[in-house]
């Protein structure tokens, strides 16, 4: 790395000075509604014997990505909004885009994962004990977590080998790739290509799986004509479907360019959505409504 940059200044959330401590407060009640929602499900599910399932299995890891996705984040964004210089070094920035791609893809495979196990279990009951085995489901989360380090490696050494040495202000108040990619005073567009076939591939995949999955689960439940089997179908199904549709939707929305000018704010925005309100919100889709997480939590609380 030839690169003349060895820090750079995070613009933050906003530039406006009589935000700052309200914003703090506002983001540091999300951190802490995010570790104790999370921290919570993990435990009800490891105490838990009747949670000890593939699906439980599986929201187990989306509630463990979610704290350390949140951790790698948020902790560093409410220190800016508290600091007079955002400085952040060129290796503590690289160490946060690696960890910040390796949880979101790893999310993406997991969600996917989610989606199989219950295509499984609404459409292929009979063979679900067998096809959704522990050794299965350790397998389908080593691979979510390795193809979540390969594409990580890969965004993160495509960032690395970029010269910085004009402009170190990152407008944004994280390492993003799409900002760090405005930095760089060197061809970015092999690296903007390379970025966007990981990003597409993923998506492509993953949506591709998920989709396939609730198009037979819906043709499945189509033939169910019990008011009860289509309760059950949703209860089992619905959680992740939102889960789904907040992810992938703010994903969506924030690689829409509107315009050149709004690009960056509006990606600033809607990343919100997936390093801060999602991780919160996940453990809440899947307790609320969520008759067996409310029993296992009665069952710990009279322990």
């Amino acid at each position: 790395n030839d690169s003349s940059v060895t820090e750079f200044i995070l613009v933050g959330f906003t530039d406006l000075p009589q935000l700052q401590l309200p914003l703090f407060f506002l983001f540091l009640l999300n951190y802490v509604v995010t570790v104790v929602g999370n921290l919570s499900l993990i435990n009800l599910i490891c105490l838990n014997s009747h949670l000890h399932t593939p699906m439980y299995f599986f929201i187990f890891n989306l509630s463990f990505i979610d704290l350390c996705h949140s951790l790698v984040i948020i902790l560093k964004m409410l220190l800016n909004f508290i600091s007079e210089k955002n400085i952040i070094s060129f290796t503590g920035c690289m160490t946060q885009l690696f960890f910040f791609c390796f949880f979101v893809h790893s999310e993406c495979y997991v969600l996917t994962a989610m989606a199989y196990d219950r295509y499984v279990a609404i459409c292929k009951p009979l063979v679900y004990t067998a096809a959704m085995s522990p050794q299965v489901c350790s397998l389908l989360m080593f691979g979510s977590y390795m193809m979540g380090f390969a594409g990580a490696v890969v965004h993160t050494g495509d960032m690395v080998r970029l010269s910085f040495c004009d402009s170190n202000i990152i407008n944004h108040y994280m390492c993003d790739i799409f900002p760090l990619l405005q930095l760089s005073c060197s061809s970015t567009y092999a690296s903007e290509l390379v970025d966007s076939i990981i990003v597409s591939t993923v998506v492509i995949i993953s949506g591709f799986i998920i989709f396939i999955s609730y198009a037979l689960i819906l043709s499945s439940v189509l033939h169910v004509s019990s008011a009860p089997g289509w309760s059950k179908a949703f209860s089992t199904c619905g959680s992740h479907m939102v889960t789904v549709g907040l992810f992938y939707g703010s994903g969506l929305f924030k690689h829409l360019k509107t315009s050149p000018s709004g690009s960056v704010d509006q990606g600033k925005f809607f990343s919100v959505f997936y390093t801060n309100i999602i991780p919160m919100l996940n453990p809440l889709i899947y307790s609320l409504r969520n008759k067996d997480v409310k029993c296992a939590l009665k069952k710990t609380l009279k322990r």
